[in-house]
């Protein structure tokens, strides 16, 4: 996988050199002398991920990366210290800062590049999420969500795969007094757990004792139900062949051994933050999926969906031989109501209505808003006396009850018409049901309305 990747140092020979060693790995490499050149970059060159130098004058790293994370536009873009402070505060404060990582040189270059290709392919999928995200606010059937990156998290649910005890508890007691924290000690158990437990963060032991800490990485993220949980795995100091290899599993972040506890929070806040604002992404996405085949007014699937689905089963039908009724309903004298009460209690009225559809229809059934006041109902594998049963028991589920509205006189009487038809088998079109529906409503109009008529063929 290939990045643009933005190296900022005031050295000129450092950043020739990871210029060069970033490039025989086939990285775009963009160079910044300075904190606000790096600022300006990152603007104008869009960058995947940043490397970047911690002693700098004027704007040091920690104030950069501080910049780079306040803002909603770029708090999602990996960014990796890489310095020669090897001192665990220098480390932490970094992480503080909002780093993914920070690396002391020297640096090994197959760490760097597994930590780079990592970090890029967890902002790549971050990067779809928000693309759809923004898709969604064009449309204005999203909010936007870039402020919850920043958001500080809070508690979660962690669980804990380490089977040294004194190792486990030291570091439930770190983590337990802001979150929620399990601890096992077998593998197969942790997946079990995690399988069900919709936890926050797993962290994992590397180094157990006769089981695969990798093994058990790479379970995680071929399971639906784990594959999006961040995990952080804890590696003896200086194995790097296998942090390499958790890195290329998919592992979010690591620790290496001894753990020190003001890292071990920086970065479970990382990660807890970041899978914060990947979940609303998703919940975003999902939301916008919703509201783009539903009708936002009474809830009930609308009239795009509706005809996709119809062609659906109307086809099917005609190969199956199962039949598929169809009702298309008109509140009588609608706008009357609308007339002399006002839309908002128009809108109270199609609420109810809807209600009182979803109460009177099988779960199979597809209601939907047509537009306006006409509402229909998909039947599949229902003949047309049936539907035509279903129909008269909507009717009088609306004709026996008023609707109840927010103004005088409290209560307001409403009737309703329908039209029944049903699929003619093969050959039968979506369009010709519906033409034969709308027929049937406009005979029962014309009759005297508040009445069910079914297609006459």
């Amino acid at each position: 996988m290939t990045a643009r990747v933005l190296v900022v140092d005031d050295i000129p020979a450092n950043v020739k050199l990871l210029e060069a060693k970033l490039g025989a790995e086939y990285f775009d490499v963009v160079i910044a002398g300075s904190g606000p050149e790096a600022l300006s970059a990152i603007e104008a060159e869009k960058p995947d991920i940043v490397l970047l130098d911690v002693m700098m004058p004027g704007m040091d790293g920690f104030e950069v990366c501080r910049r780079i994370k306040a803002n909603p536009v770029t708090a999602h873009l990996p960014v990796i210290m890489v310095t020669a402070l090897d001192q665990v505060s220098d480390r932490v404060q970094g992480l503080e800062a909002g780093a993914d990582d920070f690396l002391t040189k020297p640096v090994n270059d197959v760490a760097l590049f597994a930590r780079v290709r990592s970090l890029v392919r967890l902002k790549t999928m971050v990067d779809e999420l928000r693309l759809r995200q923004a898709t969604g606010e064009s449309m204005g059937i999203a909010e936007s969500n870039e402020k919850v990156l920043i958001d500080v998290p809070g508690r979660g649910r962690i669980l804990i795969l380490e089977d040294r005890e004194q190792s486990g508890l030291r570091i439930s007691e770190t983590l337990g007094r802001d979150h929620d924290v399990e601890i096992v000690p077998q593998a197969v158990e942790a997946i079990v757990r995690a399988k069900g437990g919709d936890y926050d963060l797993i962290i994992a032991s590397l180094s157990l004792d006769k089981q695969d800490g990798l093994r058990f990485c790479a379970t995680l993220r071929s399971l639906d139900a784990t594959r999006q949980t961040p995990i952080l795995t804890i590696v003896d100091e200086g194995d790097l062949k296998r942090l390499v290899r958790a890195l290329d599993i998919g592992v979010n972040d690591y620790l290496m051994r001894p753990v020190e506890r003001s890292e071990l929070v920086a970065r479970v806040r990382t990660q807890l933050r970041r899978k914060r604002y990947a979940d609303r992404l998703r919940h975003s996405l999902q939301l916008s999926l919703e509201m783009a085949i539903t009708d936002q007014l009474t809830g009930l699937f609308n009239r795009r969906y509706m005809s996709r689905h119809l062609s659906t089963l109307v086809s099917n039908a005609g190969s199956t031989g199962k039949p598929v009724s169809f009702l298309i309903l008109d509140i009588d004298f609608f706008k009357q109501v609308n007339d002399t009460y006002g839309h908002d209690t128009g809108d109270e009225v199609l609420r109810e209505f809807a209600n009182r559809i979803s109460a009177n229809v099988r779960g199979i059934d597809l209601a939907c808003r047509y537009g306006g006041e006409e509402f229909v109902v998909v039947m599949p594998d229902t003949d047309l006396s049936f539907a035509y049963m279903v129909a008269e028991r909507l009717r009088q589920s609306v004709a026996d009850a008023p609707f109840h509205i927010a103004v005088a006189p409290g209560n307001l009487p409403v009737t309703i018409s329908i039209g029944v038809t049903s699929s003619e088998g093969q050959g039968d079109t979506a369009e010709a049901l519906l033409r034969r529906a709308d027929q049937a409503l406009y005979r029962a109009k014309r009759d005297g309305r508040n009445r069910v008529v079914a297609d006459a063929a």
